[in-house]
């Protein structure tokens, strides 16, 4: 069982608010000030301070939280492990490209191994899924793009090539060009906090240019209407292998690659440190 002073700490980590934290913990402000000044009394540091009027975590409240986080998972884990024998369930994030192009084989190989298992998968974009993995609602995810490895437990799934692709008629076709050439054209791009748009960014960014670079930008998160758009010549755009692996093959789309840069990105799996359940996902590992 979570200490209760934790939890009222996570609350308010989520909240930034005395009072909105007291109207969730169904309890009075003053309770929940009591909390905080018992936690930093035990540890004998400031978990947090005010700037101006608005609530910060310290440094040291920082720490508190990622160990609290894992805590408060491990709890509600084990509570789960020992009230009745239940069949294994996982829940399972995944970025939009993994969801939809890489996942189903290995939920097919983890329910073949564990029939009465259940899998309980979550799509969205990367900064999406790790912030549910911090609150506890994910067990661990498969993300692509960028994040700050030092929070998270991780380990490399595999790694994709990245690149260009456009209608088979348009210029850029089955070649590899310079940079400055693709600026002139239409990008079709994926929504902030995706991995797909991070590691272009990141590519641009070598080249000092932004998204801003380019003559126009379309921003939209389905990869349905961004391949269906390339088709029609509407614009152009970068992909991972996976996504557009069958419109290749049917000649809809073409591939086109940046000079100087072999482009590709890695997926992860992740899930909290300290996660004393981490075993019950080894079989996705292998």
């Amino acid at each position: 069982m979570l200490d209760p002073k934790l939890h009222t700490f996570l609350v308010l980590c989520e909240t930034m608010h005395y009072t909105r934290a007291a109207q969730r913990l169904c309890v009075t402000q003053p309770a929940v000030t009591h909390q905080i000044r018992a936690l930093e009394e035990h540890y004998g540091c400031r978990l947090f301070s005010y700037e101006g009027k608005t609530l910060r975590l310290t440094e040291a409240g920082v720490r508190l939280r990622e160990m609290a986080r894992s805590l408060a998972y491990n709890s509600r884990k084990m509570e789960q492990a020992m009230a009745v024998p239940a069949p294994r369930i996982l829940r399972v994030g995944a970025t939009k490209t993994i969801g939809e192009f890489v996942i189903a084989p290995l939920i097919s190989r983890f329910l073949r191994r564990h029939p009465e298992g259940t899998v309980s998968l979550t799509v969205e974009n990367t900064r999406a899924l790790l912030r549910a993995l911090e609150e506890g609602r994910l067990d661990f995810a498969l993300v692509e793009g960028f994040f700050d490895r030092e929070r998270y437990a991780v380990r490399l799934y595999r790694r994709e090539s990245f690149f260009g692709v456009c209608a088979p008629e348009h210029p850029l076709a089955g070649r590899t060009v310079p940079l400055a050439e693709v600026l002139g054209e239409r990008l079709l791009v994926r929504e902030a906090g995706s991995g797909t748009r991070a590691i272009l960014e990141a590519a641009l960014r070598q080249n000092h240019c932004t998204l801003r670079s380019f003559s126009g930008v379309v921003e939209i998160s389905d990869f349905s209407t961004i391949k269906a758009l390339v088709v029609e010549n509407l614009g152009v755009s970068f992909l991972y292998a996976p996504v557009v692996e069958r419109e290749l093959a049917a000649g809809k789309l073409a591939r086109f690659d940046l000079a100087g840069q072999a482009l590709s990105g890695a997926f992860h799996f992740v899930w909290l440190r300290d996660n004393l359940f981490a075993g019950e996902w080894e079989d996705w590992m292998a």
